[in-house]
């Protein structure tokens, strides 16, 4: 056995067994119906026979259901950046995190249309307790984040991830994608945790930490929605927090959370792929020899590149406005757009609790104001 067993995606040589003993589940089917609206249920059944590899799988039928995805739920995906990326070379994106499913699910559509590398990526094993959710992502080459470990098993696990994500990319040339930061932005604040970079550089060896993550190719990601589908249910953890209040999940919320991100309106959405992190990493080796003070350099390097990349839809200055009871940022939008905005607030929560409207806003919001604060890294 080896040691990723319990973590890495299957085999080629697993893919039909596993496919096969989720063929006929109640979720597959509604799954495979919502992707061939106009298909019998034996057409996928039969096709699913020729499977025999997650590129199978992924190009023929994963790919068709996340553009029907876009086209039942969204106005269109853009994208940038990816021009500067070579084709034939893995990297390590290194993105913002707001939807548990289309994050990844876009940025490997795109992809493979483009014909670049398709990714691993880490999702959280708390998110695929029921079996079908962990068959279906392990065939979608997700590999699994262990949470909530005993103190004793989290470095373990963290140094186990570790060398499997740089050995996908420097060994397999297989590219992967993780969150840059455990659980998805609740608040609009997106900022890397340095503990995601202190997990990555667990395999450095003899290395320096920025010699190690040139290596890596780091890709800071900037995925940005016009419109969260999952606003509302991210409110009750946002205030939590801002009471200090212990949150505790719902049995089933993850898996609703899930399916309100992939069916709810999104309206546009766009990909940003930021430059390869290189000569920034020099300039930090020259500053400090430091560790920690070099990770948090990277945090904000990468962050940088996220804010400044992340794509300010009408929404964002809408929210930004009507936070701060101005028309500051009304030539970025149209009064259609905004009247639309206002509805939404009224549908989706409580307008009256004053601090659940400025939360729901500030979330809105909060991309607009860190983009104008700017966040440049200096080695403190």
């Amino acid at each position: 056995m080896s040691k990723f067993d319990e973590i890495r995606p299957f085999d080629d040589d697993e893919v039909n067994d596993a496919l096969q003993s989720v063929a006929k589940h109640p979720m597959m089917n509604a799954l495979m119906r919502f992707t061939f609206p106009d298909s019998e249920n034996q057409f996928w059944l039969d096709d699913f026979k020729n499977i025999h590899s997650i590129s199978d799988f992924q190009h023929q039928f994963i790919s068709k259901t996340i553009r029907q995805i876009l086209k039942q739920s969204s106005d269109g995906l853009t994208t940038s950046g990816f021009e500067n990326l070579d084709k034939n070379t893995a990297y390590l994106f290194v993105s913002n995190h707001r939807d548990i499913v289309l994050d990844t699910s876009l940025l490997n559509l795109v992809l493979l249309d483009k014909g670049y590398i398709m990714t691993s990526s880490a999702i959280g094993d708390n998110l695929v307790k029921k079996n079908f959710l962990h068959v279906l992502a392990k065939l979608n080459r997700n590999f699994l984040v262990q949470r909530n470990l005993p103190i004793r098993e989290q470095l373990n696990s963290s140094t186990n991830m570790s060398e499997y994500i740089s050995g996908l990319i420097l060994k397999e040339n297989r590219s992967v994608w993780i969150a840059q930061r455990e659980g998805r932005t609740k608040d609009g604040n997106d900022a890397t945790q340095q503990g995601v970079l202190k997990m990555l550089a667990m395999s450095s060896g003899e290395k320096t930490f920025t010699d190690f993550f040139k290596t890596l190719k780091i890709v800071p990601l900037s995925i940005s929605y016009e419109y969260d589908p999952t606003d509302a249910l991210k409110m009750p953890q946002v205030l939590a927090k801002s009471k200090n209040e212990v949150y505790i999940k719902d049995e089933n919320e993850d898996f609703n959370t899930m399916l309100s991100g992939v069916l709810g309106q999104k309206k546009r959405i766009h990909l940003h792929a930021g430059k390869v992190l290189d000569v920034e990493l020099d300039e930090i080796a020259t500053l400090t020899e430091n560790k920690n003070k070099q990770l948090q350099a990277i945090a904000q390097v990468i962050d940088h590149s996220i804010v400044q990349n992340y794509k300010l839809w009408p929404t964002k200055y809408i929210a930004l406005d009507l936070l701060q009871n101005t028309n500051q940022y009304s030539e970025f939008y149209s009064d259609e757009e905004k009247q639309l905005f206002e509805r939404r607030l009224e549908m989706r929560i409580d307008s009256s609790d004053l601090v659940l409207k400025q939360s729901f806003l500030a979330m809105y919001a909060n991309p607009v104001i860190n983009k104008n604060k700017g966040i440049e890294f200096e080695v403190l």
